[in-house]
């Protein structure tokens, strides 16, 4: 043995032997003596049930140099062992080895008297220096420097005694057990990563620890991490609420929107700022879909729980299965959940559930408590059929499920009906987050009178989730407040125990259950979705709907509780979850309400809404046209909800490109709106400007310009210049002022729009994307190019992250995006992204959509640009012919698709056709948008080039003359375009979809 080290000495060599639970400890003590340049070794002390302990620590002493003992409840419980085999084993070791043993305790209970010898030292409450102070002491090496922190590691462990920065875990498990294989093989999975980012998943069947285990590894390994998150992902909603609510613990400043909180975690995850150590535990991510769009980028990990294979099979997360306990696992868990078993009748315990470790608790709890003999007990667990289970129960369950948890719900009914009562109630909630407090606070009148005085006495009250706690496989979540002791917050219960206690109800317990707790649910709404102070509140009772039965409750408090819910799901952005919901709830309401019945009229607009949201136009389409038929054909021309459905059809015929047709809807409703209401009424507003947009799809720039006008004055003075509504408006009248060529106003108006946008907004909101979108666009008609390219790659790059890759708000600033590209930029790139964006288009609304026919001819552009002049020259032809079909032979996208066909002719070498497309061209565009638009001018240079081909040089010279003049006298004598047409460049014209 090497002799004390001495300042300057020889080094020594420690191996610290701990207990799985206090790791942290080892590996912070390790990190210590290895920076004084000591060697160390760190060796898991769980010795087997059948090893006598005397021996156990008898076999300590094999290991090298000397032994730290890091002493806790755990160290002195596993196996479980009693006082009397420690005292018994200490007395017998330690005295005669005193000279290699060395400890320290942060025990919470009393040591054993016989660990004297040991002389611990207590590190519980201390912060790291003096903790640092103490162990170097005791190990004889307080004459070497004690400042821990003097040369900060980054990569050191965190001192046990400082949680992580920001930490979210249930808590933990003091009964966990075994799953040291799991544990340290999921360690070495992440250890192996290094510095980059790391995924796995812990997959198994239900009831086997998966969540637990992982649980576990959070606290367990905290120390290696800034940041503990967990994330209850078999929900949605719920998963990216809990997400998102890392951001404001993260000090991130966000918008209100959810998405925008979501993103602004990822980004911070993504570049490690301000922390760059951190895990995040997705738990019950079954469904891959559901939360896919979560999972974070960076240097952290992420840890999933899952029943199922789809995540490993994607290549990028790694697999650890998680099968039942060892049986010397389970003999341990069951002799420490009930003294009272000896080691042969927990192993046949364990046999009898097959080491499944939801039942093993469930058992075990249920004999802690219970007098029944052991074998007894067991005999009836063994005699249960898995024929008579009423829920679905996979194959790998082969044992009596019903027999054990029906002897605990009968006992749990004989001594303590009430503690029972609850139970069931709990069952119509969801069971990842029972709303306990929600129950405990409703309204009196909302629970059965049993429940409502149990609910009002605190004693009772708590006596009762105690006794579910100890009897029953449910886990209590406490929260914490300045004002009061820790009360249960919320209950999670296993999902098959779940299903097993609603298969045990009768219909008529069914049907009361159910109606109670939607009355706890509709009690609590706030009744103001769009109150961003009550978000949270409706993100908590969203989860709860389809269990409770709310869908199908015909009480009028219900059915608002959903509508609201919608709502704020749409004021959210939470578009297919609302979507979900509304699929679920729609069947139900038509089957048991009048057609015309307002509550299904407005769940109606908000399913056509959502569908129409998610791209899904068609079917958004044929259920708004319904709704006008039905209520047409039984209400006045002016009647509200006919007006409302009215609207919602004509924001699908404009998805559609059924331009006209959304024209006529809007402008009747405006009409209506304005001789009932005025013209400065909110409903009047917003479908003038609805009437605007789609007259601005349908060319007609001048006209939606004036309606835009006319919005934006009424709200700068009944709003304020601020407003989100009015800052949309002024989008949308600098939008149309460059649509009509008037590009230095328009600059300086979006300029200060975006200006305003960037102080009240969040970047991700999708009006301030759309705003700097307009302020590129505006840029680069300008001339302002760098600029244009580097804000529309940014606002792409936002639309892609926020939106994804296929929704039509990404699709249209990445259709920009290309154009600019290929004028400006990267040809590869441009062509690579229009083709995309081009086939999306096609997928999205079909070949014969004015968007799938513009995007489709700005790809022929790109051909032109490569010098493939057959290909260009048939895909202008094509998307000039299709797009007078979907819009008229003079609408401005059909002229422009003109312009590009006479180019493409004339560099194909057909002069004589493109000067026949050119000269009717410049003719429909100075009808349809005035001598002097842009458009209109690179129309008249157009066959100016084409009559130069033909060598008509004296008209050729007199229209290009025409074109300068009037462009140096709109846009400038230095603009790009005036510049372009004296180069005589072939003018060409970019599709550019619209928002709508």
């Amino acid at each position: 043995m090497a002799e004390r080290t001495q300042v300057g000495g020889p080094r020594e060599h420690f191996t610290i032997s701990y207990a799985g639970f206090n790791r942290p400890w080892a590996a912070w003590i390790a990190h210590r003596l290895e920076r004084q340049g000591h060697g160390t070794a760190m060796l898991r002390w769980d010795p087997p049930v059948d090893m006598p302990l005397t021996e156990a620590l008898d076999n300590l002493l094999t290991a090298p140099g000397r032994v730290l003992l890091v002493l806790d409840d755990w160290y002195f419980s596993l196996g479980p062992r009693t006082d009397a085999e420690w005292t018994e084993a200490l007395h017998a070791v330690v005295p005669a080895n005193v000279e290699r043993f060395a400890a320290v305790s942060v025990a919470t209970r009393a040591l054993p008297p016989t660990a004297a010898p040991l002389s611990p030292v207590d590190l519980r409450d201390l912060d790291a220096r003096e903790a640092h102070r103490r162990i170097m002491r005791r190990l004889g090496l307080d004459g070497e420097r004690t400042a821990p922190d003097a040369e900060p590691d980054p990569a050191a462990p965190r001192f046990p005694n400082d949680p992580p920065a920001v930490w979210s875990l249930p808590r933990r498990n003091v009964r966990f057990t075994g799953r040291d294989t799991v544990l340290e093989a999921l360690h070495e999975r992440f250890a192996a990563d290094g510095r980059g980012g790391a995924r796995c998943s812990l997959r198994g069947i239900s009831g086997v620890g998966k969540s637990q285990i992982a649980a576990e590894y959070a606290h367990r390994f905290s120390n290696d991490y800034d940041i503990v998150w967990w994330v209850s992902a078999a929900f949605r909603a719920t998963a990216r609420e809990q997400f998102a609510a890392l951001a404001p613990r993260l000090g991130l400043e966000t918008g209100t929107e959810l998405g925008d909180r979501i993103r602004a975690v990822q980004e911070a995850l993504r570049t490690g700022r301000p922390y760059r150590k951190w895990l995040v535990v997705f738990d019950s991510a079954d469904d891959m879909e559901q939360i896919e769009d979560l999972l974070p980028e960076g240097n952290g990990h992420v840890l999933l729980t899952t029943l199922t294979q789809d995540w490993a099979a994607t290549g990028t997360v790694s697999e650890i299965e998680v099968r039942p306990f060892e049986r010397d696992e389970s003999i341990a868990y069951a002799r420490r959940r009930a003294e009272r078993l000896t080691v042969d009748e927990a192993d046949q315990l364990a046999d009898a559930v097959e080491d499944l470790p939801l039942l093993l608790a469930q058992t075990s709890a249920w004999l802690s408590t219970n007098p029944m003999a052991a074998k007894d007990y067991i005999e009836l667990i063994r005699r249960g059929s898995p024929s008579q289970i009423a829920i679905r129960i996979s194959s790998d369950y082969s044992m009596g499920f019903q027999t054990s948890w029906s002897i605990t719900l009968n006992t749990l009914a004989e001594r303590s009906p009430e503690a029972t009562e609850l139970l069931r109630l709990f069952a119509f909630f969801a069971p990842d987050a029972i709303p306990v407090r929600l129950i405990q606070t409703a309204r009196p009148s909302d629970l059965p009178e049993h429940l409502a005085a149990l609910a009002t006495d605190q004693i009772r009250w708590h006596t009762a989730l105690r006794r579910l706690s100890e009897s029953t496989a449910v886990r209590m979540d406490y929260v914490e407040t300045p004002e009061q002791d820790p009360t249960v917050d919320t209950v999670q219960m296993h999902r098959l125990y779940h299903g097993f206690l609603l298969s045990n109800l009768s219909e008529t317990e069914r049907d009361e259950l159910s109606a109670t707790a939607c009355r706890v649910l509709a009690g609590a709404d706030p009744r103001s979705p769009g109150d961003t102070r009550e978000w949270a509140r409706y993100a908590e009772l969203i989860p709860h709907l389809e269990t409770s039965g709310a869908l199908d409750s015909t009480e009028p408090d219900v059915r608002q509780l959903i509508l609201n819910c919608l709502n704020y799901l749409k004021l959210r952005g939470e578009n297919s979850i609302a979507l979900r919901l509304c699929e679920l709830t729609v069947p139900r309401w038509r089957a048991a309400l009048p057609r015309h019945d307002p509550a299904l009229l407005e769940l109606s607009r908000v399913h056509a809404n959502m569908l129409r949201r998610c791209g899904r136009y068609r079917e958004a389409e044929a259920l708004g046209r319904a709704a006008v038929e039905e209520l047409a054909a039984v209400r006045e021309p002016g009647d509200p909800e006919l007006l409302w459905a009215q609207n919602s059809l004509g924001g699908s015929m404009m998805a559609l490109g059924s331009y006209e047709e959304a024209r006529a809807l809007y402008a009747a409703s405006v009409e209506v709106y304005t001789r009932l209401l005025g013209e400065e009424a909110p409903r009047t507003q917003q479908d003038r400007g609805n009437l605007a947009l789609a007259l601005g799809l349908l060319g007609r720039y001048q006209e939606a310009l004036d309606l835009h006008a006319v919005n934006l004055r009424i709200r700068e003075r009944l709003l304020h210049p601020r407003h989100h509504l009015t800052l949309h408006s002024g989008l949308q009248y600098a939008w149309m002022l460059r649509l009509l060529g008037r590009y230095a106003e328009a600059m300086s108006r979006q300029e200060q729009n975006v200006r305003v946008h960037r102080q009240i907004m969040d970047q991700f909101n999708p009006q301030t994307m759309r705003a700097e979108l307009n302020l590129a666009l505006c840029m680069r008609r300008t001339g302002l190019v760098p600029a244009a390219e580097a804000l529309m790659r940014s606002v792409v790059e936002r639309f892609q992250q926020t939106q994804g890759p296929r929704h039509p708000d990404t699709l249209m600033v990445q259709a920009d995006y290309a154009t600019l590209l290929r004028a400006h930029g990267d040809l590869d790139q441009a062509r690579e992204l229009s083709t995309a964006v081009a086939e999306r288009y096609r997928g999205l609304v079909g070949e014969d959509h004015p968007y799938a026919i513009g995007t489709l001819g700005n790809v022929g552009l790109v051909m032109w640009e490569y010098g493939e002049r057959g290909e260009a020259l048939a895909n202008a032809e094509r998307a000039w012919h299709d797009m007078a079909a979907a819009v008229g032979q003079d609408h401005p996208w059909t002229l422009g698709c003109a312009l590009n066909t006479s180019g493409a002719r004339n560099l194909a070498g057909d002069e004589e056709g493109a000067a026949r497309v050119s000269r009717e061209n410049l003719e429909r565009a100075k009808s349809a948008l005035g001598d002097t638009h842009p458009l209109t001018l690179s129309c008249k240079a157009a066959l100016a080039d084409d009559l130069r081909s033909l060598r008509r040089t004296q008209e050729a010279a007199k229209l290009e003359g025409e074109a300068l003049q009037q462009l140096a006298d709109t846009l400038g004598a230095q603009h790009p375009h005036t510049m372009s047409v004296r180069r005589r460049e072939r003018p060409y014209w970019d599709f550019e979809p619209q928002p709508n």
